[in-house]
C-alpha cells in the first residue's frame, strides 16, 4: 500500500491543502509533503492524528478493497446472433450478479424464445420500434420511448409488432440468459 499516496488522495477529497492538514494536527506543511511523497514514514501515532483529521481510522485506511470494474466497453459486450433476434449482453459474466441487463434487436416479424416460468422480475425500454410482451396468454404493446415491467411467474417471450427492426433494454432479475 502506497500510504503517502492515500494520504494525499483523502487530503484532496476533503479539500485540504497541505498546511491546513498539517495546522489541525500540529505538523509542519513539510512533513506532510514528505509523507505524501514518501519520503517519510509516519509514526503509529502520527498516523491516527492525520486520519483523525481527516474524518478516518486506521482500520478504515487499512482496509483493502477490491477494484471494482464499473464501466464496460462495448468490445466486452457478448453478442449471440440468431433467428433474427440479436442479443447483446452488456455487462460480461452478470449471471453472477443480481440483474442481467441485454440489449435486444429483434428483426421484423422476429420473437425472441419462449422462457418458462421462474422466479424473478424482468424490466425493458423501448428504444426503438414496437413490440409485444407474451405473458402468460396476454399480449401488451409496448413502443419507443415506453417501458415494461413484470414478474417472470408466467411463461413469457417477445415479439416485434412493428416493420421495420425493434430494439430494446431487457433486464432480468436473477439472471436467466
Amino acid at each position: 500500500m502506497d500510504i503517502g499516496k492515500k494520504i494525499k488522495q483523502m487530503r484532496n477529497q476533503k479539500g485540504l491543502t497541505q498546511e491546513e492538514l498539517a495546522d489541525r494536527c500540529e505538523l509542519t506543511k513539510g512533513y506532510i509533503s514528505q509523507l505524501e511523497n514518501n519520503v517519510n514514514s509516519p509514526s503509529i501515532a502520527t498516523l491516527t492524528d492525520i486520519l483523525s483529521a481527516l474524518g478516518s481510522n486506521l482500520a478504515e485506511f487499512f482496509k483493502e478493497e477490491p477494484e471494482e470494474k464499473v464501466v464496460f466497453s462495448k468490445e466486452e459486450f457478448i453478442e449471440k446472433n440468431a433467428d433474427g433476434v440479436l442479443l447483446n449482453w452488456l455487462i460480461p459474466n452478470a449471471q453472477k450478479n443480481m440483474m442481467e441487463p441485454v440489449l435486444v434487436e429483434l428483426a421484423e416479424k422476429a420473437t425472441t424464445a419462449p422462457d418458462v416460468p421462474h422466479e424473478g422480475e424482468e424490466f425493458g425500454f423501448v428504444l426503438e420500434g414496437r413490440i409485444a410482451i407474451a405473458l402468460g396468454n396476454k399480449r401488451h404493446l409496448c413502443k419507443k420511448g415506453e417501458a415494461f415491467y413484470y414478474v417472470a411467474n408466467k411463461p413469457h417471450y417477445l415479439i416485434n409488432k412493428g416493420t421495420g427492426k425493434a430494439k430494446l433494454i431487457w433486464v432480468a432479475t436473477p439472471p436467466t440468459f
